[in-house]
């Protein structure tokens, strides 16, 4: 288990403890965390969604493939730790039945946290798939590199995306026509010096 998950875990069961002992020790509080046998986690699931635990403490385990409608108040702890796209699916956890419901996101410095703001300002997953473009960037083509500075030397694909399209096009046109190149023999030679023989053999074995 990486260090940040097992941390994860600690606080989930302190923050259990905490709810299940000092400040709802009326009600039925549950735990759901990666630590937990399957069997554990869908007894405690069972619980939540039965109804005989109120509260649900879990950690992102409960991401995806969570469904209970009755849930209405999701509350998650440092969100500013959390991706665009994770807090996405975090907060699609409630609000899945005909009731109002609410996620309420804490932080430890929330001011000027676009990524907060921007969860924060839609439900729309288009519109935060392009916000989140827009702040991480588009990374690399050829590397592991998810985010940063893209290999795009004079466009932003968020901005420019129309002329990335028909650029894309042109080029897919070009080596349909002449896949090595031979015709275009300067284009050849400047493809070769960016990205080199090795990046260009993995691209055309996949």
């Amino acid at each position: 288990m990486e260090e940040s998950e097992a941390l994860g875990v600690a606080a989930a069961v302190e923050v259990h403890r905490r709810l299940a002992e000092e400040v709802f020790p009326d009600l039925g509080v549950a735990l759901v965390h990666g630590r937990l046998g399957a069997a554990e986690r869908d007894a405690a699931m069972e619980a939540f969604r039965g109804g005989a635990a109120q509260i649900l403490v879990a950690t992102t385990v409960i991401e995806v493939g969570v469904d209970v409608p009755e849930a209405t108040v999701m509350v998650i702890e440092d969100a500013d730790r959390f991706g665009i796209s994770q807090l996405h699916q975090l907060r699609g956890r409630v609000g899945r039945g005909s009731a109002r419901s609410y996620c309420v996101l804490f932080a430890r410095d929330p001011d000027g946290n676009e990524r907060l703001e921007a969860v924060a300002a839609t439900t729309d997953g288009f519109e935060l798939a392009d916000a989140d473009l827009a702040l991480r960037g588009e990374g690399s083509l050829f590397d592991t590199r998810q985010s940063g500075l893209p290999d795009l030397k004079l466009a932003k694909l968020a901005l420019d995306v129309g002329w990335v399209g028909a650029t894309r096009d042109d080029a897919r046109d070009l080596v349909a026509a002449d896949p090595q190149l031979d015709g275009h023999p300067d284009l050849a030679a400047e493809v070769r010096r960016r990205y080199g023989e090795q990046r260009l053999a993995a691209l055309r074995t996949g």
